[in-house]
């Protein structure tokens, strides 16, 4: 038995946000369909692709978001295809989408029109910025909405302009966001028998949650404190990033702790008493000086040899791995983290595996990403 064992759920969502929000239904064991446009999911357009080959059913990035789904194409431009819709939605208990607002209504598909083909049918609207107010019809990127909504304002050095998180991190936060919503949503059906329609705007989870910007945001609005960026690896004896013999690590409030970050260094130029002292340790010549030989003592160790060393003497510190570096990883191969699946066209792929555990109902693949439109004469024939 799975969490969401006998749920039904269309699918109407591309790219990232959406389809992670459903990926994470569908791999607690509901049945989830993806409705995809004759041209598909935009995510199957996207890299990285097995062997380099741009190809529908290479994306790594689709396959992820996309396990244990069922695909078929409608082309809600048309009558046929809204009239397929609107058989899907009788049988289901929620409908996921994340077109611009108003898109579906033009279309055709909107709420009423879910309604009417199921009066028990839940809908989660997932867009930029919600179904209404000032920013609804504005487009946005995953940069656009990071620097409105995130916490870019500190993120870098203070003598370069601002940066943001890596790759496409924010959005998949956001997809988990929603994932919650939807669970709320079929929670409310349930047990109280009531359809409703929940209203998930990107913006407003990176508002609350994404990467520290809720406690920014709750210290400007009662004190009118700004966040200030980090000088990074040049202050905090140490603090920020520093380069080792094979790579990068990330020390985070080490220098709070001065008898620590002794014991981890182990050399006799670190006992110096002038670097003991709190009111000296904020000199920025003597923290340059303090730097200039804890690099030496990083390059000679790799990023593991000095997260050992930091984890013993209870310093705050981790190494940043390079995608390889997880892969492999004996933690996360010990603890069954990934995961591999049988694909029609890229044969077996790992790919990462639960995000958490639960003690019941828990995480499973029971198929890989769909083919464009695979199960469209199965579902439409028979229904879901």
């Amino acid at each position: 038995m799975q969490a969401f064992d006998g749920v039904t759920v269309l699918d109407l969502t591309h790219h990232i946000v959406g389809p992670y929000a459903t990926k994470l239904l569908a791999d607690f064991g509901a049945d989830v369909i993806k409705v995809e446009p004759p041209e598909g999911d935009i995510a199957r357009t996207l890299p990285p692709f097995q062997g380099d080959e741009a190809h529908p059913e290479k994306s790594g990035l689709f396959f992820l978001l996309n396990t244990n789904k069922r695909s078929v194409v409608l082309d809600l431009r048309t009558e046929d295809g809204r009239a397929g819709l609107a058989r899907l939605a009788a049988g289901a208990d929620l409908v996921v989408e994340n077109f611009s607002p108003g898109t579906l209504e033009r279309l055709g598909c909107g709420w009423e029109f879910f309604r009417q083909a199921n009066p028990n049918i839940c809908m989660l609207s997932i867009s930029n910025f919600g179904q209404d107010g000032p920013y609804r019809d504005y487009k946005a990127t995953e940069l656009v909405m990071y620097g409105f909504a995130g916490e870019m304002y500190t993120m870098g050095r203070t003598d370069r302009e601002p940066v943001k998180m890596a790759g496409t991190a924010a959005l998949f936060e956001s997809g988990s966001a929603a994932a919650v919503a939807a669970a709320g949503l079929l929670t409310g059906a349930r047990r109280h028998g009531i359809a409703q329609r929940a209203d998930v705007a990107i913006a407003e989870t990176h508002f609350g949650g994404v990467d520290r910007r809720h406690a920014a945001g709750i210290a400007y609005q009662f004190s009118g404190r700004r966040s200030q960026r980090a000088a990074g690896a040049a202050g905090g004896m140490p603090s920020g990033i520093y380069q080792v013999a094979d790579g990068y690590v990330d020390f985070t409030n080490a220098g709070l702790h001065a008898d620590r970050v002794v014991d981890m260094i182990g050399e006799e130029w670190a006992q110096d008493s002038r670097y003991q002292d709190p009111l000296a340790r904020m000199n920025p010549a003597l923290i340059d000086e303090w730097n200039a030989q804890f690099i030496v003592w990083c390059l000679s160790r790799t990023k593991r040899e000095v997260w050992t060393e930091a984890r013993r003497a209870k310093v705050m510190c981790g190494p940043l791995f390079t995608v390889q570096d997880l892969f492999e990883d004996e933690h996360f191969r010990g603890r069954g983290f990934w995961q591999t699946v049988e694909h029609p066209v890229m044969g077996p792929v790992e790919i990462p595996g639960r995000p958490f555990i639960m003690q019941e109902g828990g995480w499973a693949i029971r198929r890989p990403a769909p083919l464009l439109g695979q199960h469209t004469a199965e579902l439409l024939t028979a229904g879901v």
